[in-house]
């Protein structure tokens, strides 16, 4: 079977896009793989250099099996450009791998993707496949399963991508009906029905926060690593939806990671319980978070 497509996002980036990229090629299947690439148009006159950069970057990269270059006419947004992008390619596939183009990978990376892809395909318990883990203290399987879905370096297939719910209002009343905003949450250690809540305001635009509540829901699994094959290089400032921090910083996989050890999915106890002391660990304490909002309203008066 050939290697899953591989469907990048981009925007105004050059430099992130082209790490992105070399990473990639430093990929031993990135040959034999089909890369289409959405960029989006630009949202303001001031970006337009640095998109019309990324772009005369994209039409020269070789080295995959083919490279399909989709140049929006008009700024869609993170949200919609990657909606309707990865829709629009499993209308022709039956699965892909998601990127964004601040994503720098392993070159175990899409060996482990297409394997987990290949080994799944047909157990409707599992969703997607994912790349990034958190920089956990606690040691992790070499592959497990956690409840949901997720949004650094991940794929999927035609029949998980169906169970998409666009409606973040939806979502969370059914969340709210069935009592599992607190699971959702990580037994209250991360506000994911917070963010789902400000997307529905629209203070967030997020599609990845509807992605894991419909995969939630549904009652799916996501495949995660035990060692990273994805950092993500966005967390930077130089994103719409990110500011800086290094809180999410991993070292990638020297390895790869071998599948072969993995059982019959089930939700890791030893993931969940990894990822809930990750999240209250990283939880910005109280006098923080005052300094946060003080800082905000600080830069709102002086702007």
């Amino acid at each position: 079977m050939s290697p899953a497509p591989i469907a990048l996002f981009t925007y105004a980036r050059p430099t992130h896009t082209a790490r992105t990229v070399e990473a990639l090629l430093r990929n031993d299947l990135a040959a034999e793989s089909d890369l289409i690439v959405f960029s989006d148009a630009a949202r303001a006159p001031a970006h337009e250099p640095r998109v019309a950069e990324v772009r005369a970057y994209l039409r020269q990269i070789a080295g995959f099996r083919s490279v399909t270059i989709h140049e929006r006419p008009q700024n869609l947004g993170l949200s919609r450009s990657i909606i309707g992008g990865v829709g629009q390619v499993l209308q022709a596939h039956e699965r892909l791998i998601v990127l964004e183009d601040d994503m720098v990978t392993s070159p175990h990376f899409l060996r482990y993707m297409n394997e987990g892809l290949a080994r799944f395909a047909d157990d409707e318990r599992v969703i997607s496949v994912h790349g990034y883990v958190y920089p956990v203290k606690q040691p992790l399987p070499e592959a497990f399963f956690l409840p949901g879905a997720d949004c650094w370096g991940w794929a999927t297939w035609r029949r998980g991508w169906r169970l998409f719910n666009p409606d973040g209002q939806a979502l969370l009343d059914e969340l709210t009906r069935r009592r599992l905003l607190d699971a959702f949450d990580f037994n209250g250690s991360h506000p994911y029905s917070d963010m789902l809540r400000s997307q529905i305001a629209g203070s967030n635009d997020s599609w990845a926060i509807r992605w894991y509540a419909s995969a939630f829901l549904a009652s799916k699994l996501t495949l995660y690593p035990g060692r990273s094959l994805v950092h993500n290089i966005g967390n930077d400032s130089s994103g719409t939806h990110c500011s800086a921090t290094d809180l999410h910083a991993v070292e990638l996989a020297l390895d790869p990671i071998n599948l072969d050890r993995v059982g019959d999915p089930a939700a890791s106890q030893e993931g969940l319980r990894a990822f809930e002391r990750y999240f209250r660990a990283a939880r910005p304490s109280r006098l923080s978070r005052i300094r946060q909002r003080f800082n905000g309203l600080l830069r709102k008066v002086v702007s």
